[in-house]
């Protein structure tokens, strides 16, 4: 439970204290995007989708965790987040008439089918990779809580977009098959996940990160959620950046970016802060970091800027800042920015736009902007990580219309959610 304190500090069950941070009670942001603005954030919506149109396999509708226009792989592996990201662009491709009358609908019942009567899972989580063919288990990954969490907001985006019975009832039923209680086993705290080879996984969501959605999600489920309470047991650290002070555990951008996607925080705030401020503040921050870069990386200003776990030219590299996180070499992560467009609107757009035009014959491919690309050495990834491109997809059409959120919102058991950690708000629930 949460004690007010007369200074304005939260104070925790355990005694913790946290500062509030940036409250703010700011009117809603409007983008004001200019016709040339929106017309190319249709053409990044369009191009990113076409990833989740192509990359999917039509018998399971698990989509590949990595995807390449030029290439096609039998063997893909499907990331379970992907999927959900996927299962949200389908709801975004048939609002805007991408795909033919029907075929949305389709999809996203081939996915759900597959998820509830097919695909192995444990108390309802599923494994973080799997064979895009048959669901089974890539190697020896863990059965991931927060992988299950994003494709619980895909599944849960189409059972309140689509107006179709076996929808509904299969997203129903694949929400409340998971088993919360068994995820945190009698603790407040989640744990990452679970192996069958060695059980829990040492770490629990124990930090300010992405695990919003995750907590939110445990809390509200009708069946085996966790007490209300498991949402003041996390900690929420803050970093100071070139004046400006926000929770962050020093981790990179796209953990101020994922929840937001789905879970509408603007105009909220809970005991604690506003996250939507904060995620602003971050966002800021991460701007002038990559500035503050510019001494050693030329290629580095406030036009061209942009750091988070992507592909490098060593690998997958978890990288950012502030503070300085990684081994940073000079690269630029598009969707750094796309997944902030609803945070710093006019920045990031400007930004993309600014990257289209510039490196068209590079980073500019069909499935939207390659993952990563490094101004100084030329040096281009090959190709897409789906969730990176998933990201930019669904903050584009955030940042554009609202409706992901509003459409995701609508669900009675992240209203309940909300309601009962404390948020408040003038319109708790989005129309």
């Amino acid at each position: 439970m949460l004690l007010k304190t007369a200074l304005g500090l939260a104070t925790l069950a355990g005694g913790a204290i946290v500062p509030r941070v940036n409250a703010s009670n700011n009117p809603l942001p409007a983008p004001g995007f200019s016709p040339g603005d929106d017309a190319f954030l249709e053409e990044l919506e369009r191009a990113s989708f076409q990833l989740f149109r192509e990359c999917t396999h039509p018998e399971t509708g698990l989509t590949m965790n990595r995807a390449h226009h030029a290439e096609t792989n039998q063997a893909a592996i499907s990331s379970i987040a992907a999927t959900g990201f996927g299962l949200s662009g389908l709801c975004i491709a048939d609002k805007r008439g991408w795909l033919n009358p029907g075929a949305a609908l389709e999809r996203a019942r081939v996915t759900l089918r597959f998820l509830w009567n097919t695909i192995p899972h444990e108390h309802g989580f599923f494994y973080h990779f799997v064979d895009w063919r048959t669901g089974e288990r890539y190697g020896h990954c863990e059965v991931s809580s927060i992988d299950t969490a994003i494709l619980l907001c895909g599944v849960l985006t189409c059972r309140q977009y689509f107006q179709d019975d076996e929808i509904r009832r299969l997203a129903t039923d694949i929400y409340d098959r998971v088993d919360w209680k068994w995820m945190s086993q009698g603790g407040p705290l989640v744990y990452h996940g679970w192996t069958p080879e060695n059980g829990f996984l040492a770490s629990r969501w124990d930090t300010y990160c992405e695990h919003m959605m995750l907590y939110l999600l445990a809390i509200g489920a009708t069946r085996n959620p966790i007490p209300s309470d498991s949402w003041d047991a996390w900690q929420r650290p803050q970093i100071e950046y070139s004046g400006t002070r926000f929770i962050d555990p020093g981790a990179p951008l796209f953990i101020h970016q994922y929840s937001h996607a789905w879970f509408d925080f603007r105009n909220r705030r809970d005991a604690y802060t506003d996250y939507f401020e904060n995620s602003v503040l971050a966002t800021k921050a991460h701007r002038q970091f990559c500035a503050d870069l510019g001494s050693e990386f030329p290629s580095f200003s406030e036009e061209l800027w942009g750091i988070t776990a992507s592909a490098s030219v060593h690998g997958y590299a978890v990288w950012g800042g502030p503070p300085r996180q990684g081994p940073i070499d000079g690269t630029v992560v598009p969707c750094a920015a796309g997944g902030s467009l609803p945070f710093l609107p006019q920045e990031c757009v400007a930004l993309l736009r600014h990257v289209r035009d510039r490196y068209a014959d590079t980073v500019w491919q069909p499935y939207g902007f390659a993952d990563s690309f490094n101004p100084a050495t030329g040096w281009v990834a090959p190709g897409q990580i789906s969730i990176n491109t998933g990201i930019t997809l669904l903050m584009a059409e955030n940042a554009r219309t609202g409706f992901v959120w509003n459409t995701f919102m609508k669900n009675p058991e992240v209203q309940f959610a909300m309601k009962s950690v404390g948020f408040t708000s003038p319109n708790v629930a989005s129309e």
